[in-house]
């Protein structure tokens, strides 16, 4: 029997959560500029990078069940809003409490992306398009989080001023998003009995799948993470390297890895993909090892990809098991339980690398940093591809 082709709306819901993870990612190339200009820490740099994390975090515990409640975009416009007002903040930056202001609203935008949005994508592909709808869910999310950085990073490689044509482009690019959410023909579930604003639920049956997800999304997603936050750092104060052209770049290959080794292992088992989650991660941190202790550049880009395709092939499978198995009613709890398994980690262990730097050193700080995360991926993927199901 001949698929079916995949709704219209499929590519346009997913077209919203490429826009808000290109601004996620965006000011990636655009730290050691700030520092210089601003100066400030590692230790600093990761607060405001985790403050990023935290309005994830925070938005992540109700935009779920509001989206589940009232519908995607009642949730999704204030969401859009809100990485608009972020990008005003960073294009006019002068001071650390606007970039921290900036990551918090960008953190927010983003927390209710991957809750309402990535549900609203899974929703526009119906009954027949569950497994195409959470790949490009994922996908759309990876693309996205690579795109930012390399627009960024081209821009403050070639032009002297790049903050206001970087976030000026972000901002179009996020209201092209705003347009379609308005437009979308996106479901309004029928409320039932009274508002109770909770911790995002997933049902009794539920739990395991979506404990698989966090266990290697989580890992990989941290290693991403650390890469964003001090790989222009390493790269500049540890190996010498003083090109945000190369960040950026560097950034946007890691999702790109992220986005192409979903599409290669689409058809694989679960149990397969988790495995190859934590497979790469772990090799991500014995790169970034060598690039810390033999000076290599080429290492460090090796770690990045690697840790690219080790959050992709963890996200995609904990997506996937989310959207075989979750009911409809409770999916956007569930993409946000597996957030927020997955960005605890990914604030806390490179906010806490950061100031073990200064206290101690780049290189000492992140070789820790990968030892810690080495142990965490194995363990994760041990138990994620014994439990899940293919």
């Amino acid at each position: 029997m001949k698929a079916t082709p995949a709704p219209s709306g499929l590519w346009a819901a997913a077209w919203v959560v490429t826009a808000v993870f290109m601004l996620s990612n965006s000011p990636t190339p655009l730290y050691v500029h700030w520092q210089q200009q601003l100066g400030f820490s590692s230790g600093v740099l990761t607060v405001i990078f985790a403050l990023y994390i935290a309005g994830l975090l925070g938005t992540l515990l109700i935009a779920g069940q509001l989206s589940d409640r009232y519908g995607r975009k009642l949730v999704l416009i204030p969401g859009l809003l809100a990485a608009l007002v972020a990008c005003l903040l960073f294009a006019s930056a002068t001071s650390i409490t606007m970039l921290a202001i900036g990551r918090l609203l960008a953190g927010i935008a983003v927390g209710v992306i991957v809750s309402a949005g990535m549900a609203a994508v899974v929703d526009m592909g119906g009954a027949e398009h569950k497994r195409r709808a959470a790949l490009l869910a994922s996908v759309a999310m990876v693309l996205g989080a690579g795109l930012g950085p390399l627009l960024a990073g081209g821009l403050a490689q070639s032009l002297a001023q790049p903050v206001l044509p970087i976030f000026g482009i972000e901002a179009l690019v996020l209201l092209s998003a705003l347009g379609i959410v308005w437009w979308l023909p996106l479901r309004r579930p029928v409320a039932s009995g009274p508002a109770r604003l909770r911790l995002p639920t997933v049902p009794q049956a539920n739990r395991r799948q979506v404990a698989c997800g966090i266990a290697t999304f989580g890992p990989g997603i941290t290693a991403t993470s650390f890469v964003l936050a001090l790989g222009p750092s390493l790269l500049s104060h540890l190996l010498d390297v003083r090109s945000p052209l190369l960040a950026g770049g560097m950034a946007c290959a890691m999702f790109l890895t992220a986005t192409g080794v979903q599409f290669a292992v689409r058809q694989w088992p679960i149990r397969r993909i988790f495995a190859a989650s934590a497979t790469a991660t772990v090799l991500s941190m014995a790169a970034l090892v060598l690039a810390i202790h033999a000076s290599l550049v080429p290492a460090l880009i090796a770690s990045a990809l690697l840790a690219g395709a080790g959050q992709g092939l963890g996200q995609l499978g904990g997506l996937t098991l989310i959207g075989l198995h979750v009911p409809d009613s409770h999916r956007a709890q569930a993409n946000a339980v597996l957030n927020i398994g997955g960005y605890i980690p990914a604030g806390l262990l490179p906010v806490a690398t950061g100031f073990l730097m200064d206290a101690v050193g780049l290189a000492s700080g992140a070789t820790l940093f990968a030892l810690v995360l080495t142990v965490t991926a194995l363990v994760g993927g041990t138990w994620a591809m014994r439990q899940a199901g293919n």
